[in-house]
């Protein structure tokens, strides 16, 4: 050590600080579950196709020489044909085809989102009151719970049919009220976890409220599984808004979904298959790639899951 004069320790601390400067910066956990998400590239194809699906469904009715309600007398049951401007041709009653999947897609999309909301707000607060407040409350709520998973889910939505009329927005809601038992559940145990946490007891210990330490330490904390779930929902909410379409329960006339368009096409298939094939097409399509990308964001949320 007595070899070593001022000039290199000067040069060795220059050194060190450049190999700190050149050293990767840590990265934050949202940052390295972009990074994970990014190079799944199933899940990155299917968010690149669902945006577009989105953006055509949504700004392509402007650009569509069609209106979807408009019958045009002269090309009723038409096939695909691009002179005439029907690009994916025309159905019974001479409506313009792509018109009516674009309205249709959008119609599913909105359905999905609105009735995905209303069960992830309704099941995060009704799971997170039930598992931080335990015991009877606790098997009081999840009975109740029991009690909805008993009842037959067509049952539910000819009741509400039968007494409110049939609606977008009443369908919306029923979905939604319908898809919030299982969000409830996860919550509910992810809650029974977290409350026993330092955190939680700081926050108890300093006079917090219940409802205040549940909306501020233990539901930000849920947005992991939240968000997984509720990713994982929207497909099965577009299956079951078309389900209900297919059997007249869902969106009616002149109103259109997926579903409704694919109950229009069924029958007709053999004879005029670009009735079926197109939304049968964008359904299948939506729900793979809806699919792919909620096991995307479960993999780069909990690695540890995979």
């Amino acid at each position: 050590m007595a070899g070593i004069t001022g000039k290199d320790r000067t040069l060795t601390a220059y050194a060190d600080t450049l190999e700190r400067l050149d050293a990767p910066k840590g990265r934050s956990l949202t940052q390295d579950a972009m990074r994970r998400l990014i190079a799944n590239r199933a899940a990155l194809i299917s968010i690149f196709l669902v945006t577009a699906i989105v953006l055509i469904a949504f700004v392509g009715s402007y650009f569509v020489p069609w209106d979807g309600t408009k019958v045009d007398w002269g090309a009723i049951r038409k096939p695909p044909n691009f002179e005439s401007g029907h690009y994916l041709g025309t159905d019974q009653n001479g409506r313009d085809l792509l018109a009516r999947l674009l309205q249709g897609t959008q119609m599913s999309l909105i359905v999905a989102g609105v009735a995905t909301v209303v069960s992830v707000v309704v099941g995060v607060v009704y799971g997170a009151i039930s598992g931080y407040f335990g015991g009877r409350v606790d098997a009081l709520m999840m009975r109740f719970v029991d009690i909805m998973y008993a009842l037959p889910y067509i049952l539910f939505v000819i009741i509400l049919v039968v007494i409110f009329g049939r609606s977008p927005v009443l369908l919306f809601v029923g979905i939604g009220l319908l898809e919030w038992l299982t969000m409830a559940r996860i919550v509910r145990g992810q809650t029974l976890s977290f409350k026993e946490k330092e955190f939680v007891e700081a926050a108890r210990a300093g006079g917090a409220k219940p409802f205040t330490i549940i909306m501020r330490h233990i539901v930000p904390n849920l947005t992991g599984p939240v968000v997984i779930y509720a990713t994982l929902t929207v497909p099965e909410i577009i299956i079951v808004e078309s389900f209900l379409s297919y059997l007249g329960l869902g969106v009616q006339e002149p109103l259109t979904s997926l579903g409704t368009l694919i109950s229009n096409g069924a029958p007709v298939a053999e004879v005029l298959p670009w009735l079926l094939v197109a939304p049968a097409i964008v359904l299948v399509t939506l729900l793979l790639c809806l699919s792919y990308i909620g096991d995307g964001l479960r993999d780069a949320l909990d690695p540890k899951d995979r």
